[in-house]
């Protein structure tokens, strides 16, 4: 479906491997696919084609890109923080590779590419969404569970029942229409996964469980708890560091505690100031002002205050 995207339009057939994720049973020409691959041939209106078991013959153009891709794009192992991440290093990766010319051909990648995209069906006007869908109920400690492992949402809604989208790479949960949380999908088994700011509203009402919070521990905020210690208020302050981590990063707030002189006993308000923005000169203004002399005494003559 991003491929449709990508290239803005719907190639007449698709060719997909055998895997089981999509046929329900058969292979090759007798293979039934399963009914969410039913759905998106009918969105776009192409036709799958299902290839044959261990047949790679049938895609050699595939095996032979994915084997370039591997080559060219993953030695050395990219270090990515998130699928999205390498997602968008393969396409950048891509893309350059449209600037090469194949042994034979007059036309670069790229060239060849752009006709291609000619002969391609038009896209819907409703992209097909390919996301499972769930209303799990939220537990006490402002999770849900989701396949195997569990989620946070905001704490407001303990006790609530929401609608999950579960794509491949991401979880958006909704509730009333509105979107309030989205994570990073885990194949995982029995993982939790926090937010911090789906706690901070809670924190605010009970600061002194900030020190003992599971979802502070996991995070990379568990970085601000010492240096949280020390400031005059203790927890509540601690909580006001968590809340500006959310907006600035923990990044910046531990570089600020790292940079601040020895001594310095710090404050939610020295901290603030080092985030604010440098407060720009006032121009500066000439300290003479000329001032052209006026003959005050032509008034007098007009209106005959004085004598001639």
């Amino acid at each position: 479906m991003d491929a449709f995207t990508h290239f803005n339009g719907i190639s007449g057939k698709v060719i997909f491997d055998n895997a089981r994720v999509g046929v329900k049973e058969g292979f090759g020409l007798y293979a039934k696919p399963q009914a969410g691959y039913q759905a998106l041939s009918a969105h776009y209106a192409f036709k799958t084609h299902f290839t044959n078991i261990n047949s790679g013959n049938e895609k050699s153009l595939v095996e032979n890109l994915v084997g370039w891709s591997r080559r060219n794009l993953m030695v050395p192992i990219p270090r990515v923080d998130s699928i999205d991440e390498l997602n968008e290093l393969l396409i950048a990766g891509c893309l350059e590779y449209r600037q090469h010319k194949i042994q034979g051909r007059s036309q670069t990648v790229g060239e060849q590419s752009i006709a291609d995209c000619h002969a391609l069906i038009k896209l819907p006007e409703y992209t097909f969404d390919t996301s499972r869908t769930v209303s799990p109920r939220v537990y006490d400690d402002s999770t849900f569970q989701f396949d195997r492992n569990r989620y946070s949402v905001p704490v407001k809604l303990v006790g609530r029942q929401i609608s999950v989208k579960a794509f491949g790479n991401e979880i958006a949960c909704y509730y009333n229409a509105d979107k309030v949380a989205t994570h990073q999908r885990s194949y995982e088994r029995g993982e939790i996964l926090y937010q911090l700011e789906h706690y901070l509203p809670l924190l605010e009402q009970k600061p002194r469980s900030v020190y003992h919070a599971k979802p502070i521990r996991r995070s990379e905020a568990m970085a601000l708890l010492d240096w949280g210690r020390t400031f005059p208020n203790g927890a509540k302050d601690t909580v006001k560091l968590l809340v500006l981590s959310v907006e600035y990063g923990v990044n910046r707030l531990l570089t600020i505690r790292d940079q601040l002189p020895t001594g310095i006993q710090p404050t939610i308000e020295l901290v603030r100031s080092e985030l604010s923005p440098p407060v720009e000169p006032i121009p500066s203004l000439a300290t003479e002002i000329s001032v052209h002399p006026v003959d005050l005494k032509a008034y007098d003559r007009k209106f005959k205050v004085v004598g001639q």
